[in-house]
C-alpha cells in the first residue's frame, strides 16, 4: 500500500476540492483575528450605545468586560458547533454538512455587519455567537473531509493546508483592520461583515466537489459512487487499492458497530488515543497563542509601541504565520508530526520566557528612553518568534493527528470531543486573559510557559509518530510507542473481549489485508501471522503437536525447541499494521486454525506463556 500511495500525486480536481473545503478554515481564521485591530473602535461604539440608553458614561472596567464577551462568545458558539460536527458529518455527509453550515456563516456575518446600523451591541454578540457555531462546525468537518479524500502520502502536507487557510484568514483580517483601510469608526462593521465572502464562495465552489469516498462507501454503502469520487480525485481509473483499504476499515467498523460519544469515552481501547487527541488540542490553545491573536495590538502598545506601530506589528504576526505554515507543509511528511510538535512547543516555551523578560526589564528600566525602545523591539521579536514556532507545530498538528488516531467508526465522535475541548480552552483564554493580564501584569505569559513545558513532556512520552501510516496502522503504532509491545497487548486481551469491537476487527482484517511493505502475508515461516512453523536458522529442530506442552496446555498446534532459552523474533499482525517485538521465550506457539475460536485460543496461550516468562 505504501509503495502504491507514493505514486499518487496532487491532481487538479483534488486541489480544487481541498481549496473549496478549506474556505471554511479561512472563515475560522478571519473571525479569530478580525476582532483584534478595531478593539478601540468597538469599545467606543459600546460606550456611545450605553450612554444613549442609560444617560451615563460606562466604566472602563465594564467596557473591557463587554469587549471580552464579544471576543469570547465566538468560542462559545465554536463549542456548540464543534460538538455537533460529528453528528452533522454522519447525518448529512462531510460535503453536505459544509454546504449547510454556510447558512450560519451568512447569517452571522449579516448580523455583525448591521450592528452599528441597529445601534445594538447585543447584535454584535449574537452575530459573533452564530459565526462561532459556523467556525466550530468548520473545524470539525474540514479536517475530516480533507483527511478522507487525500492520498496517504500527501495526507500530512494537505492536512497542513487547514492551518495555512487559518493563517491566511488571520492575515487578511489584520491587513483590512488597519486604520488606512477598515479599522475606523465607520469601517469596522464592514470589516466584520466581510465574513460573508468565504461562505458565499464555498457555496459556489463546493457543489462541484465529490463527497468523501470513505463516507460514501462505509457509511452510505454506495460503492459505485465512492469509485466515481475516487476516479475524479485521483484522475485515474485504478482505485482498487483505495477501495480495498476502505473495505478493510469498513470491516473493522462493522465489528466495532456504532460508537457513540459516551461509548468512545468509556472504551478502554479508545480512551488512550482520545486522551492524546484532547491534550494535543489543549496544547494548541493553552500555549497562549490566542492571547496573541486576540490581544496582540494592546500587548504591543503596553510594551511601548505606538498604536499605529502595534497594528503593523500585528500584521507582521499574520504574515509570519502564513510563511511558516507554508514552510511546514513539506516538513510534515518529511520530519513527522511528533517531531515538529516537539520543536514547536520547545520554541514557544523559550520565546514565552523572553516575552516575560522583556516586560520585566521594561518595568525596572522604564525610565531610560533608550531601554524602552530596545525592549519594545525585544518584545516584538519575541512575540514573532513565539508565533513562528506555533506555526511549525501546534498550529496544524493537533487538528491532523486527532483525525489520524481513529478509524472511521469512532472518528466523528473523537473529532467532536477534541473540537469541543479546543473551543472550551479557546473560550477560557479569550475571557480570562484580560483579567490575568491585570492580575499578573508583567508575568502574564508565565502560566503559558508552564503549560508549554507540561505539553512538551507529554508529547515526548506519550504521542506516537503517525507519518505515512494508514488509519489501521496508527493504533498499533500508538500502543507500541507508549511502552506496550504488541505481544503484551495481545496478552492483555481476555477471550470474552474478542466479542467487542477493535480487537476482533484487528485480527480479522489482518488475515485479509496486504502488508504495505512486504506484500501479502504470511510470506514464509518467519513472517507467518502466528510465528514460525519450521525450525529457524541457528535453532534446533522445531517439534510440533496438537497436545500440550509445559507452558501452554491448550489444544492448539504448537512449536517448541529442544533448548531452554532462545531469543527469537515474534511477529504479530493486526488491522493497524505489522509490528515486531523481540521476546525471550521457552516456546513458540502457532495455530493453523484461522477461525475466531482459533484466534481466541491463541490469545489464551500467549497470555499464559507471558505469565510463565514473567515468573522466569
Amino acid at each position: 500500500m505504501a509503495g502504491y500511495c507514493d505514486t499518487r500525486g496532487l491532481t487538479f480536481f483534488l486541489t480544487y476540492s481541498i481549496f473549496s473545503a478549506v474556505l471554511g478554515m479561512l472563515q475560522f481564521g478571519y473571525n479569530t483575528g478580525v476582532i483584534n485591530a478595531p478593539e478601540k473602535n468597538i469599545e467606543n461604539f459600546m460606550k456611545d450605545v450605553y450612554k444613549d440608553r442609560y444617560g451615563e458614561d460606562i466604566s472602563e472596567e465594564f467596557i473591557q468586560q463587554l469587549y471580552s464577551v464579544a471576543v469570547s462568545i465566538f468560542a462559545i458558539g465554536g463549542m456548540l458547533g464543534g460538538f455537533s460536527g460529528g453528528w452533522m458529518a454522519n447525518r448529512f455527509g462531510r460535503k453536505g454538512g459544509l454546504l449547510l453550515n454556510n447558512v450560519l456563516g451568512i447569517s452571522g456575518a449579516c448580523l455583525m455587519g448591521f450592528t452599528k446600523v441597529s445601534h445594538s451591541y447585543e447584535m454584535l454578540f449574537l452575530g459573533r455567537f452564530i459565526i462561532g457555531v459556523n467556525c466550530g462546525l468548520n473545524t470539525s468537518l474540514v479536517p475530516m473531509y480533507i483527511s478522507e479524500i487525500a492520498p496517504l502520502n500527501l495526507r500530512g502536507g494537505l492536512g497542513t493546508v487547514n492551518q495555512l487557510a487559518v493563517t491566511v484568514g488571520l492575515l487578511l483580517s489584520q491587513v483590512l483592520g488597519i486604520e488606512q483601510i477598515l479599522g475606523t469608526n465607520e469601517g469596522w462593521p464592514i470589516l466584520l461583515g466581510l465574513a460573508i465572502c468565504p461562505a458565499i464562495l464555498q457555496l459556489i465552489l463546493l457543489p462541484v466537489c465529490p463527497e468523501s469516498p470513505r463516507y460514501l462507501l462505509i457509511t452510505k454503502q454506495w460503492e459505485e459512487e465512492a469509485r466515481k469520487a475516487l476516479r475524479r480525485l485521483r484522475a485515474s481509473s485504478s482505485v482498487e487499492e483505495d477501495i480495498e483499504e476502505m473495505r478493510a476499515e469498513e470491516r473493522a467498523q462493522q465489528a466495532e458497530s456504532h460508537i457513540s460519544t459516551m461509548e468512545l469515552i468509556c472504551s478502554p481501547t479508545l480512551r488512550p488515543p482520545l486522551i492524546i487527541g484532547i491534550v494535543m488540542q489543549l496544547s494548541q490553545q493553552f500555549s497562549g497563542i490566542n492571547a496573541v491573536f486576540y490581544y496582540s495590538t494592546s500587548l504591543f502598545v503596553s510594551s511601548g509601541l505606538s498604536d499605529e506601530s502595534a497594528k503593523f506589528a500585528t500584521i507582521g504576526i499574520g504574515a509570519i504565520m502564513v510563511v511558516m505554515t507554508l514552510v511546514s507543509i513539506p516538513l510534515m511528511d518529511r520530519t513527522g508530526r511528533r517531531t515538529l510538535h516537539l520543536y514547536g512547543l520547545g520554541g514557544m516555551f523559550i520565546f514565552s520566557i523572553f516575552i516575560t523578560i522583556s516586560f520585566l526589564i521594561k518595568e525596572f528600566f522604564g525610565y531610560v528612553q533608550e531601554m524602552i525602545d530596545w525592549m519594545s523591539y525585544l518584545s516584538v521579536v519575541s512575540t514573532l518568534g513565539f508565533v513562528v514556532f506555533f506555526a511549525v507545530g501546534p498550529g496544524s498538528i493537533p487538528w491532523m493527528i486527532t483525525a489520524e488516531l481513529f478509524s472511521q467508526g469512532p472518528r466523528p465522535s473523537a473529532m467532536a470531543i477534541a473540537v469541543l475541548v479546543n473551543w472550551m480552552a479557546n473560550f477560557v483564554v479569550g475571557i480570562g486573559f484580560p483579567s490575568m493580564k491585570t492580575c499578573l501584569d508583567n508575568y502574564t505569559f508565565l502560566p503559558f510557559s508552564v503549560f508549554l513545558a507540561i505539553f512538551w513532556i507529554f508529547t515526548y512520552k506519550k504521542v506516537p509518530e503517525t507519518k505515512n501510516k494508514t488509519f489501521e496502522e496508527i493504533l498499533a503504532l500508538f500502543r507500541h510507542n507508549n511502552g506496550r509491545s504488541m505481544l503484551n497487548y495481545t496478552n492483555s486481551l481476555e477471550p470474552q473481549s474478542m466479542n467487542s469491537g477493535i480487537e476482533r476487527a484487528a485480527l480479522m482484517v489482518s488475515e485479509e489485508k496486504n502488508d504495505s511493505r512486504m506484500g501479502p502475508y504470511p510470506l514464509n515461516d518467519s513472517t507467518n501471522l502466528l510465528g514460525p512453523t519450521t525450525s529457524l536458522a541457528g535453532s534446533s529442530t522445531c517439534y510440533t503437536n496438537y497436545g500440550t506442552n509445559i507452558h501452554t496446555p491448550v489444544p492448539i498446534r504448537k512449536c517448541y525447541y529442544d533448548y531452554t532459552y532462545n531469543r527469537d523474533n515474534f511477529r504479530r499482525h493486526s488491522a493497524h499494521g505489522r509490528m515486531n517485538t523481540t521476546a525471550t521465550t521457552t516456546t513458540t506457539t502457532t495455530t493453523s486454525d484461522s477461525s475466531y475460536f482459533g484466534r481466541k485460543y491463541m490469545v489464551v496461550a500467549l497470555k499464559k506463556q507471558s505469565k510463565s516468562m514473567d515468573q522466569q
